[in-house]
């Protein structure tokens, strides 16, 4: 650090005050009573400002420039514009000894020996508040929120804007050490706000807004009377009783004097704003401005550059990884030099040694390994491994690490540059160049110094290249000289240099700076210019490594403009070595291709391995492996070498200079250019020709032109390349004319076609291509796929085989479109009887759940005849048998439950009284044991209830109510329940003989409520009941007796023997005058009777059933009208019923075998369609 003075004046007051107009053009001094005005540039006075009229103790300029203030001996303060005028004036009750701006809201800070006051521009007023002591300087915070003041009791007292206390800070030293000047760090890279505090007892100390003191005290052997930070906050200036400003580090580290000393105390001192020039103003009166000159402490070995921070810290930066690792010296750091693991930093009063924790090339960590306490003078400081090296002026002076000094050298001249380069650790080599031209080798355990040569002018700059054999120099005329070491003779010379470095990994570079330019220069070659800031002070590789004002930075340079240079010439190697440096991918490939144009196959191998070529990588272990087997024609080899670069007509010509046309053909045939293969073809051989037609058809379809190339294929009977490409296209017309031009034995072409026809949604195409081919089960296929059954259908009438293939898929579509009942049936056809089954069950399954009982009652009936017809099969007859007879009680109770969830669910009734009320007796009867799922006792009680009070069974009606209060009840009937439960008390307790049901067989009237069930309670006969009315029938169930089939019996009913006509009993006799009747008892009436009627006899009271079973009279006198018949298929029995009242008529579906009165069939057929029970449409024909 160095100070030079710009101005120097001298008046005859003494100068308590400073102050700089925020963009540093103007000075205001506080000289006597006057404010004077200075030029900051020149010192030249603009004007004195007078207002006060005693001395004036303190001036502040606001942040913003627009006003400044200034407080007197006189109590008054005045408040002046940026145009030096006077605008405002108040008083306080004694001296104001100092005035601070607020750097935010430029409210003013006033402080007399008694008070301060805060003043704003908004304010009219001024509010004071009184301390506890003397006031003797005050200072705002960054953030303009607390104001700090400092008292002569030794006291801080740190306040908000309103002037309230905050924190208070009592320091040792009380009375006895009177602040005298204090002021807030102005940095906003702080974290935290931070006071610096001078006193008159010798102490410099720092505190954080909170109260917290940092660090300790600083002493300073001196009365301070100023402190000042510079703009951004790393430096402190402080002025006193030792007649000079001094600079202090931020964390309170004494750097050195800025100036010479004055003749008397320094009372106030200010940095200009956003620079290095110090403003002093001394007790006689002097004011000076001085600049501060920062030299750059630095040293730079390889990629590791080191260089001074704050004055007191080192910071090593390796260029490379970027990476910073600072060391706190404490102590204003003189000089820095850096070798290796090495790093020496030379301190006032001390030297310290450092060296690395490894040997890792990115290691950055440093400790301490030698400590040389000693003062040591010396311009220039280098480091070796076991020693240090001092020079002054003319003399070197080399010392081990304690300090023992082993060697000295004097030079003829002034020492202008030194430089270690390198050795064994305790013999490293030094480079030294003199004022007087002369460059030396010195050996540090060497008393002789090696003279490599001398030159007219003094040496600036120098470095010696990576061989030791040649050596670079920049003279005080800034012209870069080269020499060979060994014959001193100047190789060659450029101008316009500052500094010059050698390329640590290639012999013939080397860059050098100057003029705003960097130049490098590869061996004799012209130089190549760049622009480029700063100084060169290193080369490596492709990095050049350049310091800039203060920062060293690595540039990146790319090696091209040499590598040119060396191809040009045909130096491949050469050319090689500087790419390795640094080139970009471009000039790799240009490197690249110029080797194996000039077939150094060698370099061209390793330059498109840094590219990843692997196409030209396969070329050169191509061509090397022909060389290995013996192949020397190197035309051949340009030839491929071209051929892979396009040079296609060289490449060609140089094929046919060797004799190898054939090559060219290949060549030029894998390129499509056709019209150039023709030139190549030999004596029209057809294998030839259709090999040149077919590439010739490729190359048409990878043009996009695929009509062209479909014929090309044609005519090279390429047909399935054809039809592929027309496929693709979409071309139905082109492939429908290749498949009927093809012969039925290719199977292949013609299935690809096939196949295409499918895809563009043409099966008529595709049926005609497999009749051609006769493959059956594909049209199958396709007729399936297409969903065109009816075709499919008829295919399968006459090949039954592919049954399986059509009626699946065809149910399984069904199925797919919600078309589940056909879907079923066709399973069933398909013999798929599994499917079919598991089909119906989930169906059935979904309607008893979505309560669709009518629905539930067909599946289940459906379900039943798919087991009965599974019980022809003798292993699952048992099994089904059981199914069977298991679902059409199901589907029969489902089938009257319908009636009964209509009732109770919906609104209006559909259903008689008499019918709900034989239903819900039907279902209470069946359900003896298990209630099927979705079937509902409370349902069916309720029902019952409600129909046998309405018809009159009274008793029936208070028993369901009775059983419905075991049940739990839906809230919906709770009400009406109870209130029928009550209402039919008051019914008689009997029940209505007109609902009694009689039996058919024994005339036998039966209970309302049978706990046998749906028989007679007296013949145990089962009741037929009708599948509507749920009325009992007049039949009675008969069997026939056995050696009598079924034919047989049918044969039997159908002759119908006339019976002897029953002669009536009265007798007529007619007179003259009168007619008389007379009541025959004689005749025999036993013979009349019907013998069917004489076997419904049974013994009374027996608790077994006893069947009818008849002969064949009995068949024989049978009416066919009288008698209806179950034909039901194998392994089932046919059922046989007589009516006992031929007049009333009933009628059997031929389909389910269910008993309807015929006019009950009649109308619901009429409503319906069908057959309300088995929905058998009225215009099927079969049964």
């Amino acid at each position: 650090m160095r100070t030079s003075l710009k101005w120097k004046i001298k008046i005859d007051q003494c100068i308590y005050g400073l102050a700089f107009k925020p963009d540093g053009t103007q000075l205001i001094v506080a000289a006597g009573n006057k404010l004077l005005v200075y030029d900051a540039s020149d010192g030249s006075l603009l004007q004195p400002l007078k207002g006060h009229k005693d001395t004036v103790y303190c001036v502040a300029y606001a942040k913003d420039g627009k006003r400044f203030a200034s407080g007197s001996a006189d109590k008054c303060v005045i408040i002046w514009t940026s145009k030096l005028e006077g605008i405002l004036k108040y008083t306080h009750c004694d001296s104001v000894q100092c005035v601070s701006y607020n750097p935010i809201t430029h409210q003013l800070a006033s402080c007399s020996s008694n008070e301060f006051g805060l003043w704003s521009p908004e304010q009219k007023s001024v509010s004071k508040n009184k301390p506890s002591s003397k006031i003797t300087c005050c200072s705002w915070t960054n953030d303009g929120q607390y104001l700090a003041l400092g008292m002569f009791n030794g006291v801080i007292s740190i306040r908000n804007k309103n002037g309230d206390e905050k924190v208070k800070i009592e320091r040792p030293g009380g009375t006895l050490s009177p602040i005298w000047s204090i002021c807030w760090n102005p940095s906003r890279e702080e974290h935290n706000d931070i006071l610096a505090v001078a006193d008159w007892g010798q102490k410099l100390s720092f505190y954080q807004l909170s109260g917290k003191q940092i660090g300790k005290d600083r002493p300073l052997n001196f009365d301070p009377c100023c402190i000042s930070y510079f703009t951004k906050g790393e430096y402190i200036l402080l002025g006193g009783s030792d007649k000079q400003v001094s600079l202090f580090t931020k964390d309170g580290v004494r750097l050195g004097p800025v100036g010479e000393q004055n003749s008397s105390w320094v009372w106030t001192c200010k940095v200009k704003p956003d620079s290095n020039y110090v403003a002093i103003g001394c007790q006689d009166g002097t004011i000076s401005l001085h600049q501060l000159v920062f030299n750059t402490i630095h040293g730079l070995y390889k990629d590791r550059y080191t260089y001074r921070d704050s004055m007191t810290d080192v910071i090593v930066q390796h260029l490379i990884t970027e990476q910073k690792v600072r060391i706190k010296c404490r102590e204003l750091v003189k000089k820095i030099a850096i070798y290796k693991n090495r790093l020496a930093i030379q301190l006032p009063e001390k030297i310290l040694i450092y060296e690395l924790y490894s040997d890792d090339s990115s290691d950055m960590h440093y400790r301490v390994k030698e400590r040389m306490i000693r003062k040591l003078e010396c311009n220039l400081l280098v480091v070796c491994a076991n020693h240090i090296v001092l020079c002054q002026e003319k003399r070197l002076q080399c010392l081990t690490f304690s300090g023992v000094k082993e060697r000295e050298w004097q030079m003829e001249s002034l020492i202008r540059y030194i430089k270690v380069i390198g050795g064994p650790p305790g013999r490293e080599g030094l480079l030294v160049g003199l004022k007087n031209g002369q460059i030396l080798k010195i050996f540090v355990d060497n008393l002789f110094p090696v003279v490599l040569l001398k030159q007219a002018t003094a040496v600036r700059c120098l470095d010696i290249s990576a061989t030791r054999k040649k050596l670079a120099v920049v003279d005080e005329n800034d012209t870069c000289l080269v020499y060979d070491i060994h014959t001193k003779e100047l190789l060659f010379q450029e101008p316009n240099a500052n500094s010059v470095a050698w390329n640590t990994q290639c012999e013939d570079m080397l860059c050098f700076s100057g003029g705003g330019y960097l130049n490098i220069k590869a061996s004799n070659f012209p130089v190549h210019q760049q622009k480029l800031q700063g100084f060169v002070v290193g080369y490596n590789g492709s990095k050049i490594f350049c310091l800039h004002v203060f920062a060293m930075s690595a540039v990146e340079v790319p090696q091209s403009a040499p590598m040119y240079q060396y191809l040009d010439k045909k130096m491949f190697r050469e050319a090689y070595q500087i790419a390795c440096l640094g080139v970009t991918d471009t000039d790799w490939r240009e490197l690249a291709m110029e080797a194996l144009e000039g077939l150094e196959f060698e370099t061209a191998k390793k330059a498109f391995a840094r590219v990843q070529d692997l196409r030209y990588l396969e070329l050169i272990s191509s061509i090397e492996e022909r060389k290995k087997r013996g192949e020397s024609n190197n035309d051949l080899f340009l030839a491929d070498v071209f051929a892979y670069q396009g040079k296609f007509h060289e490449a060609a010509k140089l094929y046919r200079r060797s004799g190898r046309e054939s090559l060219a053909l290949d060549m030029y045939t894998d390129l499509c250019m056709f019209e150039y293969a023709k030139d190549f073809l030999g004596s029209g051989d057809p294998k030839e020709t259709k090999m040149l037609i077919t590439k010739q058809a490729d190359w048409a379809r990878n043009i996009h032109e695929p009509k062209a190339a479909v014929e090309m294929y044609v005519s090279a009977g390429e047909h399935v390349k054809a039809i592929e490409l027309s496929g693709d296209h979409g071309w139905v017309d082109m492939l429908i004319d290749i498949a009927r031009k093809l012969d039925k034995a290719e199977r292949e072409p013609l299935l690809m076609c096939a196949g295409y026809f499918k895809k563009l949604n043409h099966p008529s195409y595709a049926a005609e291509t497999y009749l051609k081919i006769g493959d059956l089960r594909s049209l199958v296929q396709l007729h399936v796929e297409t969903q065109r059954w009816d075709e499919a259908f008829a295919l399968g009438e006459k090949h039954p085989e592919f049954k399986d293939d059509i009626y699946v898929p065809y149910a399984q579509w069904l199925a797919e479109n919600d078309r589940f009942e056909e879907a079923q049936k066709a399973f069933h056809k398909a013999g798929r009887q599994r499917e079919a089954v598991r089909v119906l069950e989930q169906l059935t399954h979904n309607a008893v759940v979505e309560s669709r009982f009518s629905d539930a009652a067909y599946y289940y009936w459906m379900l039943s005849m798919q087991c009965l017809d599974i019980a022809q099969d003798p292993d699952q007859k048992d099994t089904m048998l059981d199914k069977f007879h298991h679902f059409q009680h199901l589907a029969e109770l489902y089938h009257g439950y319908h009636a009964i969830q209509r009732y109770t669910e919906e609104p209006f009734s559909f259903h008689l009284p008499e019918t709900l009320f034989n239903i819900s007796r039907f279902l209470l009867h069946s359900l003896t044991k298990d209630t099927p799922l979705g079937i509902s006792k409370v349902n069916t009680l309720f029902t019952l209830a409600k129909q046998s009070k309405a018809l009159g069974a009274y008793k029936l009606a208070r028993h369901a109510y009775d059983k419905l209060q075991g049940l739990q009840i839906p809230a919906r009937f709770q009400k009406s329940i109870e209130l029928g439960s009550l209402t039919i008390r008051s019914k008689p307790f009997h029940d209505s003989e007109e609902l009694v049901p009689l039996c058919y067989r024994c005339s036998t009237n039966n209970p309302l409520l049978n706990s046998l069930g749906n028989v007679c309670i007296n013949c145990r006969q089962p009741f037929v009941f009708s599948a509507s009315s749920y009325e009992v029938l007049h039949l009675v169930e008969f069997y026939l007796e056995e050696g009598i089939t079924d034919e047989e019996a049918v044969s039997l009913i159908d002759l119908e023997v006339p019976r002897h006509k029953r002669e009536s009993k009265w007798q007529e006799i007619s007179s003259n005058n009168s007619q008389t009747l007379r009541l025959d008892e004689t005749m025999d009436s036993i013979g009349d009777e019907d013998p069917f009627t004489a076997k419904l006899s049974f013994e009374q009271g027996g608790s077994e059933f006893v069947p009818v079973v008849v002969s064949r009279s009995v068949l024989r006198s049978m009416s066919r009208r009288d008698v209806l018949i179950k034909r039901w298929p194998p392994p089932l029995q046919w059922q046989y019923f007589r009516s006992l009242l031929p007049d009333a008529s009933i009628t059997m579906c031929p389909s389910c075998f269910q008993m309807f009165h015929s006019e009950d069939y009649e109308l619901l057929v009429l409503q319906h369609a069908c057959c309300p029970y088995c929905r058998r449409p009225i215009s099927d024909p079969s049964p």
